[in-house]
């Protein structure tokens, strides 16, 4: 872990009075508190605020650092809960890399709720994996899925040739946008916006209601959905912290999850097609395209060189999650 960065979160805590209270446990997450994991964050601290004497203290995008920062912290125990895309947390996971195999996850929203909600890898498979780096896996949820933003047109892998796209600091991701025919650039989301403007980066992928609330249309002219992909997020607990509770406050913590991951999924229904219209309003030249099954064929193929390339990384651990990931992904089509 890197002790400055610990040691700067911990000062800033102390700033905003964090430490006044025992009752008071601390939430961090990656995003606004508008956007989906502030939604599901202040769902969450209702629901805990209710049926508890404990307050939750939300800390949004940036007011601790970058997503590595408030993920050093959790495990450091200064936070008790942190929000964290498994984009992120593969570094310190190799097998949560198995999110950004592309096509694994379908774009229908009802299924991706069931498989969330019931996939013994997610629910059960992960969770030591998460316990070994001191954290409880308390959900994983669906953000939405994820689109292409580019300052050229993209009807193929031929378009993404030369182009640098900004992906997380993910060696998976990494290696779909080289499949792809990208230059893939990792960057942390604090720079995303100033080196597309400037052009350092010409392309980046995200949720539809992250390209409307972070105004990522202003400095891109073309939005592309491949349907390769779905943004996935997880809330964990620092281990020691959750162990450390009551039953009676680790039910009430189960209990605000699953409030909170009812609510998120009927929040999202729908919030694809009206955060797209709020671009088109405000850009009304953007370019939306939805790929065919044609267009989409030479992306599908290079989904298989990236399941090996995830399988290479993470050798049976990895394959023995992928293929639970397919048997439950099976199971939630059926309903």
């Amino acid at each position: 872990m890197n002790l400055k960065k610990i040691l700067a979160g911990a000062t800033a805590l102390v700033f905003v009075g964090t430490f006044a209270s025992a009752d008071t446990w601390r939430y961090a997450f990656e995003e606004s508190l508008d956007e989906v994991q502030g939604q599901f964050a202040q769902k969450f601290k209702e629901y805990v605020e209710a049926n508890s004497d404990h307050e939750i203290q939300l800390f949004p995008f940036g007011t601790l650092g970058e997503s590595a920062d408030i993920m050093e912290q959790a495990q450091a125990g200064i936070l008790q809960f942190v929000n964290q895309s498994p984009g992120f947390t593969g570094s310190l996971i190799p097998e949560a890399q198995v999110f950004f195999v592309p096509y694994l996850l379908p774009t229908d929203q009802a299924q991706l709720a069931r498989f969330f909600r019931d996939s013994k890898a997610i629910n059960e498979d992960f969770q030591g994996l998460y316990a070994a780096q001191g954290l409880e896996l308390l959900q994983m949820y669906p953000e939405g899925e994820v689109a292409m933003t580019t300052k050229a047109p993209v009807k193929s892998c031929a378009d993404l040739d030369e182009v640098k796209f900004r992906v997380m600091t993910n060696p998976l991701l990494v290696e779909s946008y080289k499949a792809f025919g990208a230059i893939p650039t990792p960057l942390p989301w604090g720079e995303v916006y100033g080196s597309l403007q400037t052009n350092i980066i010409q392309g980046q992928e995200n949720p539809t209601f992250f390209l409307y609330s972070t105004k990522l249309y202003e400095v891109t002219d073309y939005i592309t959905y491949a349907g390769h992909n779905n943004f996935t997020t997880a809330l964990m607990a620092n281990l020691d912290f959750y162990d450390g509770l009551s039953g009676d406050e680790q039910k009430v913590i189960q209990d605000a999850t699953d409030a909170a991951y009812d609510f998120i999924v009927e929040y999202q229904d729908g919030l694809a097609a009206t955060e797209l219209a709020k671009i088109m309003e405000a850009k009304p030249e953007m370019t939306v395209t939805v790929l065919s099954e044609d267009e989409r064929a030479c992306f599908k193929a290079a989904a298989s060189e990236v399941e090996a390339k995830f399988i290479e990384m993470t050798g049976d651990s990895g394959a023995a999650i992928l293929e639970q990931m397919k048997a439950d992904l099976v199971a939630a089509a059926d309903g």
